[in-house]
């Protein structure tokens, strides 16, 4: 756009804005005439025209009259055009619109999310297995060598992925993801991860009935898996899964999505409570360690931040009596209390692995383990903007750190990603080098990071 549409002209050598055109020549009129003063200019009018009036207009009088009235008026003309000029040339200019012509560059989060939902879609798996028909889906991780069938947990999350990346396009579709995931329910309902056989278990049934319920899965479909979780996720028939803080966490937060009026759930929230710990280390805070009875093990920023946002989204479905908000805020306080000044590679954001392992059904002398990887800055990011994180900062005068480490968290799940898709650590022996779980994690906290964070322009 030319810069005369946009009212904008280059300055002089001396700073000041150029008047506008064909106000030269007037101008210097108006300071000559000022110069004379206004009586002096009136008077010469009068004079003037006095002199050069005939005599036969009406008399000396007429002539003396028009002549007054003249130079009166050209006294007062004189006075105004000095005044002004004067007022112009005193004026301070105003600044020069916004230029909105020239967009800021974008930043780089769209092409992450672009080279995510490719990667997705180049590496989704279509098999037409003999018992379970047409599967669309992913296994456990991608890159995988050579690829495997669709697993619950792999599908599972990468429905998650697609529903936050708002599928731009028609390469994949919700509806073969959800129907997938339905036709890998196990004989007797619910969900096992590859390594846990043909029992269905808690955490992995949750997660997908979350992700189903996420997608716009039936009601009472979901309700009845709902029924079949709940009744086998007791103390009696998994006594590890109700004391692991992983389990319990990640029930709470997919039943939380698929069945908000669920009677387990403000019992698993009480038990979370309960199975908090208090660190001498850091001010008798109260968090969490990876069990939720004895022995606790050490306190854990994952699995504390894992409780805050557990408990942060039964607040918002349940209510939250007095104790489930003290626990909570105190996990809050003990998060915001890393001792480490570096905050983007501090002790608090290293990631874990944990082992979840329960008595085999067809033989109890064996035990079944479930590996799980602990994607820790992600989860701090998520704990850290969820719902009083910040008022319960501010309260206690913690905003600074609060910021400080909102932002090294992010700045390390940023730095984990390579055209994105995370990886966990290098290539290992069974090539799962790229999990489906952890760029869901990444990619979430990003988004709600970048969301979080939003300013609109002025």
């Amino acid at each position: 756009m030319a810069q005369q549409r946009l009212g904008r002209r280059h300055l002089r050598s001396d700073g000041a804005p150029p008047g506008p055109r064909g106000t030269n020549g007037t101008a210097r009129f108006v300071g000559w005439l000022g110069s004379l003063g206004c009586a002096a200019a009136g008077y010469a009018v009068f004079q003037f025209l006095f002199s050069v009036l005939p005599g036969s207009l009406g008399g000396e009088a007429a002539r003396y009259l028009i002549s007054g009235v003249s130079g009166v008026g050209t006294a007062a003309a004189a006075w105004l055009a000095a005044a002004l000029a004067r007022a112009r040339a005193t004026a301070v200019p105003l600044p020069p619109a916004p230029d909105r012509s020239a967009s800021p560059a974008p930043g780089p989060l769209p092409e992450v999310f672009a080279a995510a939902y490719d990667a997705l879609v180049d590496q989704v798996s279509v098999v037409d297995d003999p018992a379970h028909g047409r599967l669309v889906g992913w296994s456990h991780a991608l890159g995988e060598n050579p690829p495997s069938r669709p697993t619950p947990l792999g599908t599972a999350y990468g429905l998650h992925i697609m529903l936050d990346l708002g599928i731009p396009d028609g390469r994949l579709g919700t509806g073969d993801l959800v129907e997938t995931l339905w036709r890998l329910r196990l004989p007797d309902g619910g969900w096992s991860a590859r390594s846990q056989g043909a029992q269905a278990r808690p955490e992995i049934t949750a997660l997908v009935l979350g992700a189903l319920a996420r997608a716009g899965a039936s009601g009472p479909r979901l309700a009845a898996e709902v029924e079949h979780c709940t009744a086998r996720f007791t103390r009696q028939l998994d006594r590890a899964g109700r004391d692991s803080t992983h389990v319990v966490t990640t029930v709470l937060r997919g039943l939380l999505r698929a069945a908000p009026r669920c009677d387990i759930l403000p019992r698993l929230r009480d038990a979370l409570v309960a199975g908090a710990v208090s660190d001498p280390r850091r001010e008798h805070l109260r968090c969490w360690g990876y069990r939720l009875d004895m022995p606790y093990g050490l306190p854990s920023s994952v699995h504390t931040a894992q409780a805050v946002v557990a408990l942060g989204r039964a607040a918002r479905v349940l209510g939250e009596p007095a104790a489930a908000r003290a626990a909570r805020e105190d996990g809050i306080r003990w998060l915001l209390a890393c001792p480490d000044t570096a905050h983007h590679h501090c002790r608090d954001l290293k990631n874990l692995r944990e082992e979840v392992r329960r008595p085999r059904t067809d033989d109890p002398s064996r035990h079944e383990v479930l590996n799980v990887r602990h994607f820790t800055a992600a989860w701090l990011v998520r704990a850290l903007m969820s719902p009083g994180a910040r008022e319960t900062a501010a309260r206690d005068g913690l905003e600074e750190a609060w910021r400080e480490r909102l932002d090294g968290a992010a700045a390390a799940v940023w730095a984990g990603q390579a055209d994105g898709l995370w990886s966990w650590g290098r290539a290992e022996s069974n090539g799962l080098r790229h999990p489906l779980w952890m760029t869901y994690q990444g990619l979430s906290a990003l988004r709600a990071h970048a969301v979080w964070m939003y300013r609109p322009l002025d």
